[in-house]
């Protein structure tokens, strides 16, 4: 009897306060800055207070039949009244699909909502600091748990008893869902709309979905979005990728080396993971098992090939139609934002997996800024939303995700649309709000792009490098500097980018680059003169010589502090013989110079190089939003690999005989980084 009170005075309350709590009625409040101001304040007020409804009612593994008859299982997740009865409303419906089985998120779920504990545990993340101890990179981990992102990963409980069913489907292969793991190509992308279909069908829909998750999850729903399903009406995708193999599959021709065998590993071991419940019952899916044992560790066999077969032509034939750029499983992995035409916002991180991807979806989707959002983190992976739920911070991911779904699949004008659109966190700087960023800037917000060219000359700062060169406006020097492969990169930020940002939690790996730049080449600037801002994507132009019929390259653009601190903004790599850029889907900057050059990085358009020759290289760096401080220098890192990052496959490794490479400094034919600055550096 307390409980139907408690929940009557709480429904009541959610009424009186709708105005204030972000109903419809009422105007919505001033939108301002990163935080959002008064706007922002409100979507926390209504997405952490008393909802419409008191309960959750959960049905477990719900069977929806593909049209290959294969059986997809989901948790339906749905309000409910005081008497725990799922409610009779047609509701907007929030479908995630998931290869890290819904067993995990309905562990999570129930773990974040143990009454006390999970506040209490939610606080105490909040509340761990480490900052100024060699482990800082913790606090970003455990503000994230914190901030938001698990409900955004998992079922947001409170988004349930506002009035929305979430629906968590397991992908074909993976957790207790038929069929063989397809990792997001034609026939899974097929599922994901069949699913949108089902789902808005369902007696409790009123017919409009949207899609949440992170990663995966992030990713199937911009895959979906493009093939437009009529129910479909907005994204809220939280590290999403777009161009897989350049984000993670094979970066600049290197197969994910760290990434891709860990991932495959988790989501091969979930997989097997059995209903137990049903084996209790007697309604054990046996078709399940014979799709498991068809397939019992999918892919896996692939990457342990490209490591084991010395020859191209002997590779196993699904992982040449990986390095085929025409293949139907490339093509499937290369997604088209620009035919993205419903809300969506984009949360990424600098230093995210995908963080290639991020910032192109949002400037090629054609929708006007407001149904487009862009928000960028100095993050990894797994901390994102680190920063965030406090006065000056944005909003934490779930309650921005509230206010947009409560936006686009409501009607309830809250003025999320009027937020950013394009919200960064500057590295160096704090955060910030634009009405653009990159090609989609504005005049007077647009960077001005310049080269610094790499020079021999000592700067006086890398002393600690192979060779400590300089960074300067004109092209002074001919030399010829050798950088051999080795694995400081273990300790890197790009390894800690490929841990998904597991190595950058020690501040020597992910904060500072002096132990990776101890195998490397530094060219070094002189430092500022004044504030400055680095803004775009940016790229790499060098002239190289192998020692063999290949090369794989790695280049970092960072900012140095006064005390010597090498900071990565952003990185890129690129092998030798896949260097042949795609011009349709490249970008140049008014000057000529290539900003995002896209290489084709597959076979048919591989070319060994002529060891002792000149082989010239444009070398792409995904987009930041960089602030240099007076007396903080821009260096350019040179190495010869990426690992872990990035290793190429066997036959491709031995084709570089690990051999030294070098850097072919030449004022007639210059290697240079074009560079969008903001400001006068004084260079």
């Amino acid at each position: 009897m307390k409980f139907v009170i408690r929940a009557t005075v709480a429904l009541a309350a959610t009424v009186l306060l709708a105005p204030l709590l972000g109903g419809s009625a009422g105007a919505a409040p001033a939108v301002s800055g990163p935080d959002g101001g008064a706007a922002g304040a409100q979507w926390a007020a209504t997405h952490d207070g008393p909802q419409q409804y008191p309960g959750i009612d959960i049905t477990w593994d719900v069977p929806i039949t593909m049209s290959d008859g294969t059986v997809l299982k989901a948790n339906v997740y749905r309000p409910a009244d005081a008497a725990s009865r799922p409610v009779d409303t047609r509701l907007p419906v929030l479908v995630e699909m998931t290869p890290y089985t819904k067993l995990v998120a309905n562990l999570i779920d129930h773990m974040g909502s143990v009454p006390g504990l999970s506040d209490a545990v939610s606080q105490l993340a909040r509340d761990i600091d480490m900052t100024g101890t060699p482990l800082s990179g913790l606090t970003d981990l455990t503000k994230a748990l914190g901030g938001g992102a698990m409900r955004n990963f998992a079922v947001d409980r409170q988004l349930v008893k506002s009035g929305y069913v979430q629906v968590v489907v397991d992908v074909r292969g993976t957790g207790f869902s038929q069929g063989v793991w397809d990792m997001l190509r034609q026939r899974e992308q097929a599922d994901t709309v069949e699913v949108i279909d089902w789902a808005s069908r369902q007696q409790w829909s009123d017919g409009q979905v949207g899609m949440t998750g992170m990663s995966y999850s992030g990713i199937n729903q911009l895959q979906a979005a493009e093939k437009h399903p009529p129910a479909l009406k907005a994204l809220f995708p939280v590290v999403p990728g777009s161009d897989l193999a350049q984000d993670v599959l094979m970066p600049g021709g290197g197969f994910g080396f760290a990434f891709i065998p860990l991932w495959m590993t988790l989501i091969n071991a979930t997989k097997w993971v059995p209903d137990v419940q049903s084996m209790v019952n007697g309604t054990f899916d046996q078709r399940w098992l014979s799709d498991r044992l068809a397939s019992p560790f999918t892919y896996l066999d692939v990457f342990l090939n490209a490591y084991t077969t010395p020859r191209v032509e002997d590779l196993d034939p699904r992982l040449q139609e990986m390095i085929r750029g025409d293949s139907p499983d490339r093509q499937a992995w290369l997604g088209d934002p620009a035919q993205i035409e419903v809300p969506t916002f984009v949360t990424g991180g600098w230093h995210d997996l995908f963080t290639y991807s991020e910032s192109q979806v949002y400037n090629a989707m054609p929708l006007p800024p407001g149904q487009k959002q862009l928000l960028m983190g100095d993050t990894y992976h797994i901390n994102s939303g680190s920063e965030s739920g406090r006065p000056g911070l944005p909003p934490r991911l779930d309650v921005l995700q509230r206010a947009w779904f409560d936006k686009w699949l409501k009607g309830i004008d809250n003025g999320i649309d009027r937020y950013g659109p394009v919200t960064l966190r500057q590295q160096g700087g704090g955060w910030v709000t634009r009405d653009g960023f990159g090609e989609s800037a504005p005049a007077d917000q647009a960077a001005e792009y310049r080269r610094m060219y790499l020079s021999a000359a000592p700067s006086g700062t890398g002393g600690h490098s192979v060779h400590d060169g300089s960074l300067v406006a004109a092209a002074d020097s001919s030399a010829r500097l050798t950088v051999a492969p080795g694995l400081t990169g273990l300790c890197s930020n790009d390894g800690g980018q490929a841990t998904a940002g597991v190595v950058a939690v020690i501040n020597a790996c992910g904060a500072d680059s002096r132990i990776q730049e101890s195998n490397g080449l530094t060219f070094t600037s002189a430092p500022v003169t004044e504030a400055v801002e680095i803004s775009g994507p940016m790229a790499v132009h060098l002239q190289t010589v192998q020692d063999a019929a290949d090369g794989y390259w790695s280049v970092t653009v960072n900012d140095v502090a006064p005390d010597g601190q090498s900071r990565v903004l952003s990185s890129g790599q690129l092998m030798a013989s896949l260097r042949e850029i795609d011009d349709s889907r490249s970008s140049r900057s008014a000057n000529g110079d290539y900003t995002d050059p896209r290489p084709y990085t597959t076979l048919e358009n591989r070319r060994l190089t002529v060891p002792g020759e000149v082989t010239t290289l444009d070398i792409a760096v995904p987009a930041i939003e960089a602030k240099l401080e007076p007396g903080h220098r821009l260096r350019v890192d040179v190495y010869a690999g990426n690992a872990p990052k990035g290793v190429p496959p066997l036959p491709m490794l031995l084709d570089t005989g690990l051999k030294p490479q070098h850097v072919q400094l030449d004022p007639d034919r210059p290697s240079f980084v074009n560079l969008p600055v903001r400001g006068d550096p004084g260079w």
